[in-house]
């Protein structure tokens, strides 16, 4: 997500939202929820890490109790070097060091029950064994899944993938995610220029073909379930940078982990909070350092001041509150 300026366009659609609950200050980190991340790969002479142990971070920035990073097993030491702070899951490989999807599954299966959102897809490669793997989530998943980059593009490799489409879930595609998904439903696709009314009714359409919540990512970014899409310019141009979208994923997971069935808000609500957030932590890093420079792990540590302004001023006014000395 990227925009332009500190303001404009920001607080009428911050407005509408709910607020952030409080904090229990007698919890502990059992009270706040789990996330779990599938994603990594190995396999092809490429080692990409990076994405899910992002993911894990923001997660954890944001408030949950606990992060699980389930990744192939030759990389998982790697990735628990980068977040010590998070359990991590081997998930197994064969000899090329791709991973098995069936024991890979059983192996989160096994510990779903005791998350309350796994995010999917950050760095999970494109092997027809990680694509099996997101059907296989997708289809039996007992907890809100949000399904981003590499897992939507396993989905779009499977046509009609509609009908296997069980969990609850939230997707959270870029335009070109958003075209190839759109591709394998046979739904429109979105022209180049398009403006706010196509990009919410595109993305609407989309939540009503799969029965989840769609975030369309852009300098518009568009949440929309099947009845109403909410929209807002959330960022500035210092998120136009990679592992930014692996970070809001955290961002939103965390908000499902925490609030979904905690405090009772909807996933639309969830996803919502979790772009409005991830948009002023980069408005706010924006204003110290400038609109360029910011790395994915600068967004990670901003977070959460944000949601500290978040709670202690209200929406509309956290964005031109003062920085705390």
């Amino acid at each position: 997500m990227s925009g332009e300026g500190d303001g404009a366009g920001l607080n009428p659609a911050l407005a509408t939202l709910p607020a952030i609950p409080p904090r229990q200050p007698d919890g502990h980190k059992g009270t706040f929820g789990t996330v779990m991340v599938v994603g990594g790969h190995c396999d092809g002479g490429e080692v990409m890490l990076g994405g899910p142990a992002l993911t894990a971070l923001a997660a954890l920035r944001t408030g949950c109790g606990l992060a699980w990073l389930a990744l192939p097993r030759p990389i998982l030491a790697s990735a628990l070097e980068v977040v010590p702070e998070a359990t991590g899951i081997a998930l197994p490989v064969d000899e090329t060091d791709t991973i098995r999807p069936s024991a890979a599954a059983e192996a989160i299966d096994a510990r779903l029950p005791r998350v309350q959102c796994c995010a999917v897809g950050p760095a999970l490669g494109t092997s027809d064994q990680a694509a099996q793997l997101v059907l296989r989530l997708i289809a039996n998943a007992p907890v809100p899944l949000v399904v981003d980059a590499d897992a939507l593009n396993g989905l779009s490799r499977t046509r009609e993938f509609a009908h296997d489409f069980k969990a609850p879930a939230i997707l959270t595609p870029h335009p070109g995610e958003f075209a190839r998904l759109c591709g394998a439903l046979g739904l429109p696709a979105l022209s180049s220029d398009a403006g706010p009314q196509e990009l919410a009714q595109a993305a609407t359409r989309l939540a009503a073909r799969l029965g989840c919540v769609v975030v369309l990512k852009g300098s518009l970014t568009t949440v929309a379930d099947a009845i109403q899409p909410w929209q807002l310019h959330a960022g500035t141009a210092a998120l136009a940078t990679g592992g930014s979208g692996d970070v809001l994923t955290g961002v939103i997971a965390s908000c499902v982990a925490q609030f979904h069935a905690a405090s009772g808000l909807t996933l639309v609500d969830c996803a919502r909070i979790g772009v409005a957030l991830h948009g002023l932590a980069a408005r706010r890093w924006t204003r110290r350092q400038g609109p360029a420079g910011m790395l994915a792990r600068d967004l990670v540590d901003a977070i959460p001041a944000a949601l500290e302004s978040v709670r202690r001023h209200g929406w509309c006014a956290a964005s031109s509150a003062p920085f705390p000395e």
